[in-house]
């Protein structure tokens, strides 16, 4: 529920990434995140479905057009456009579900 707030910098090509247990529509500000960011939207079948950028202290709620997603990314703001990451990019659904298991988690608790 912390997620970046409160922090003043965030290392290149680090990020944070939410992980619901369903698809569903979601909504993302920026209380207290003094960081300007890219937020991506994912659907359950890791498919990038839309990119926002977000601006600090914004408490604005950017509410996802879609009723589907079920994995968020944040990001440094400008970070998917100087990568070339797109709408319509893939997640690799193995490796995120390898990622979670070696943190002890059960990717079948998150539908992967």
């Amino acid at each position: 529920s912390k997620g970046l707030m409160f922090r003043d910098q965030l290392k290149s090509h680090h990020g944070m990434l939410f992980i619901f247990e369903r698809p569903a529509q979601r909504h993302f500000w920026m209380r207290n995140t003094r960081i300007p960011l890219d937020l991506g939207y994912f659907d359950s079948f890791g498919k990038l479905k839309e990119i926002h950028k977000l601006y600090p202290y914004d408490e604005t709620s950017v509410a996802s057009r879609s009723r589907q997603i079920q994995i968020v990314i944040e990001m440094n703001q400008g970070w998917c456009s100087q990568q070339g990451v797109l709408t319509g990019a893939q997640i690799d659904l193995q490796a995120l579900s390898q990622a979670i298991r070696s943190r002890g988690f059960d990717p079948s608790d998150f539908q992967l």
